[in-house]
């Protein structure tokens, strides 16, 4: 059982060195607990039905489907499911369709990390969208 008050967070990312960087992120952070990465929307059902996470973290493109597709998938199965879609484009129309979808949260993978840490914790705490859309700062 894990600890009160601690986001347990699935990842599901096709690239190995954006899945490793974001799991390196997620256990930097005292309130979070990543308790299993998929690179696949197979592997994402597998995880997402044996742990059960608080919030997912989807790419929107995956080798075997959309990510869109896959939430629907798993919002399919588990209604109350909280998914931050990643993206790579502001202003990409597939941001409001994700939303549409269900979707707590469309985030660009160029934002600062602070930025993805506080979608996962609006996402958990059930905000709609939380960080506006950003690229990350210039400045590190």
């Amino acid at each position: 059982m894990t600890e009160p008050g601690i986001i347990r967070v699935l990842t599901v990312l096709k690239h190995p060195l954006f899945r490793e960087g974001i799991a390196t992120l997620i256990d930097s952070e005292a309130d979070m607990l990543l308790v299993a990465e998929a690179a696949s929307a197979s592997e994402a059902f597998e995880h997402f039905d044996s742990h059960r996470p608080d919030v997912t973290l989807m790419d929107f493109r995956l080798p075997d489907s959309s990510g869109i597709g896959a939430m629907n998938a798993i919002r399919g199965r588990h209604a109350d499911a909280r998914v931050v879609m990643l993206c790579n484009f502001e202003g990409d129309l597939e941001i409001q369709h994700a939303l549409d979808a269900g979707a707590s949260a469309c985030i660009l993978k160029t934002m600062h990390p602070k930025q993805i840490t506080a979608a996962i914790r609006g996402a958990h705490a059930a905000e709609k969208n939380p960080p506006p859309l950003s690229p990350a700062s210039s400045s590190t």
